[in-house]
């Protein structure tokens, strides 16, 4: 844990739910109609929902329904390098 943040995993949990939502939304999706897309039982969604609690693998069953799982992946790149000095930064 090299920096710090205000931003909590719970806080992380409720953007993603809310994306879902979002997203589900936006597509005229009701939860039992993306329970029947993504596989995930609605009772699940409905949970996720509402406290941001779900399985990895049931979140990304219902990413991919609502969005592009290529957005997720490209969280797992490696930064670009920063600079490490003023001398890095001029040779540059």
């Amino acid at each position: 844990m090299d920096h710090l943040s205000l931003l909590t995993p719970t806080d992380l949990q409720q953007r993603f739910a809310a994306a879902i939502r979002q997203g589900r939304r936006e597509r005229k999706l009701s939860r039992e109609a993306l329970s029947r897309i993504s596989t995930v039982p609605a009772s699940t969604i409905k949970r996720f929902e509402t406290t941001g609690q779900i399985s990895l693998r049931q979140f990304l069953m219902l990413w991919q329904c609502v969005d592009r799982l290529s957005r997720l992946a490209e969280v797992c790149e490696p930064p670009p390098r920063l600079p490490a000095s003023i001398d890095e930064v001029l040779a540059s």
